[in-house]
C-alpha cells in the first residue's frame, strides 16, 4: 500500500497511465505533469496496457524464486523442535548447526508465537507484559537459589511412555498399604543455584526441602562455584521456610555471604532461577520419556554440562554461560 508521502497513489497511477495510453501523451510530458521520472511513467503505462486498472495496485516484493531459502526438511525439523521441546531460536540453532536469526525467520514465517507469550503447560499463546532485564557486573555478585517440586516417575515409566492407562497402572503399583487408592510415588525437589552475571548453574535432585537439606545443597553448590573461579558474595532466595531456618543462616555465616530475600508474592525478583527452572523442565525433566526416576536423575549432570558449556543462551548473545567464567577447568571440553 502506498505510504503517506508517496507521489502516486493507485488513483494517481491510473490517471497517469490513462493520459499516456488513452490520451496519447508523451512519456516525458506525463512524467513532468505527475512529478515522477519517465521510467516510472513508462512502468505504470505498460501495466495499464497489460492489466488495465487492476495493474495499478502494489505487487509483492517477494522474489519469484528463492534458491537460498531454508529447505522444507530443515523447516520441519525446526518446527518439530519448537512444538515438541518448546525450544527458542538460539537453542534450536545450536542443535541444528544454524544461525539463530535463520531459525527465527522460519518460526516467524510459520506464525509461531514467541516463547514469552506461550503457556508452558498447554502451549497456547498468552499475553505477558515485557520484563525489564538487569544484570550484576561480576560473577558471584549475586546467586539466585530456589527449589522446584517435581513428581517422581514410577518404575517402568509413566504415562509419557505407555499412555494414560498403563501409566496409571504403574503408578498404582506404588500405593500405600493403608490407603490403596493413593499413590505414594512422591516428589523430588530440584535445588538450583544460578549465577546472576554468567548464568552458570548448579542443581541437584534431593528428597525434601528442609533447612538441613537446603544448607547441605548450598555447601556443595558453593564448592562448585569456587572450583569454577566464582567467589559468591550474595545469595537471593524466596521466603521459604528452609531459607529462614537456622541451618541456612549458619551456612550463609560460615561462607561470609550476605543473604537477601525477595518480597512476598514477588517471584519475578528471583526471575533468573525461575527461568532456569522452566528451561530445566523443558530440556531435561520432560525432554524425553524416561523409564524410571533413576534414569531421569542420571541424565541431569550431563544436561547441566551441556547447559553450562555448550547451550547458547539468548541473554549472553548466543554464547554458553561458561564463556563468562574464565577460570573453570575443562572450559573447552
Amino acid at each position: 500500500m502506498p505510504h503517506a508521502n508517496a507521489t502516486l497513489t493507485e488513483r494517481g497511477r491510473l490517471k497517469l497511465a490513462q493520459c499516456v495510453v488513452d490520451d496519447g501523451w508523451p512519456l516525458r510530458r506525463a512524467a513532468e505533469r505527475f512529478q515522477v521520472s519517465a521510467t516510472t511513467a513508462k512502468r505504470w503505462a505498460d501495466r495499464y496496457r497489460q492489466l488495465g486498472a487492476a495493474g495499478m495496485i502494489d505487487r509483492s516484493s517477494r522474489p519469484h524464486h528463492s534458491p537460498r531459502r531454508t529447505g522444507a526438511t530443515i523447516e520441519r525439523k525446526i518446527l518439530h523442535l519448537r512444538r515438541s521441546r518448546g525450544l527458542g531460536p538460539a537453542a534450536i540453532a545450536g542443535r541444528l548447526g544454524m544461525h539463530p536469526s535463520t531459525v527465527h525467520k522460519v518460526l516467524a514465517r510459520h506464525s509461531m508465537p514467541r516463547l514469552a507469550c506461550v503457556d508452558l503447560a498447554t502451549g497456547q499463546p498468552i499475553r505477558k507484559p515485557p520484563v525489564r532485564r538487569y544484570e550484576h557486573p561480576h560473577p558471584g555478585d549475586l546467586v539466585h537459589v530456589d527449589v522446584k517440586k517435581l513428581g517422581r516417575i514410577p518404575d517402568g515409566g509413566g504415562w509419557r511412555v505407555h499412555g494414560r492407562q498403563q501409566g496409571g497402572r504403574n503408578s498404582r503399583n506404588h500405593t500405600s498399604r493403608r490407603h490403596h487408592r493413593h499413590p505414594v510415588i512422591g516428589y523430588g525437589y530440584v535445588h538450583a543455584a544460578v549465577d546472576d552475571h554468567s548464568r552458570a548453574a548448579y542443581a541437584e535432585v534431593l528428597p525434601d526441602e528442609q533447612g538441613a537439606t537446603a544448607a547441605g545443597f548450598w555447601h556443595r553448590a558453593q564448592a562448585w562455584f569456587a572450583q569454577a573461579g566464582i567467589t559468591v558474595r550474595r545469595v537471593l532466595t524466596d521466603n521459604g521456610s528452609c531459607y529462614r531456618s537456622h541451618h541456612w543462616q549458619q551456612a550463609m555465616a560460615v561462607g561470609g555471604i550476605t543473604h537477601k530475600q525477595t518480597r512476598p508474592y514477588r517471584p519475578q525478583t528471583n526471575g533468573k532461577v525461575e527461568r532456569f527452572n522452566r528451561t530445566l523442565l523443558v530440556e531435561w525433566a520432560y525432554a524425553r520419556p524416561y523409564s524410571s526416576e533413576t534414569a531421569r536423575r542420571k541424565a541431569l549432570p550431563r544436561w547441566l554440562h551441556i547447559y553450562n558449556h555448550h547451550r547458547p543462551h539468548t541473554a549472553l548473545g548466543g554464547k554458553p554461560p561458561i564463556t563468562r567464567v574464565t577460570n573453570v577447568r575443562g572450559q573447552d571440553s
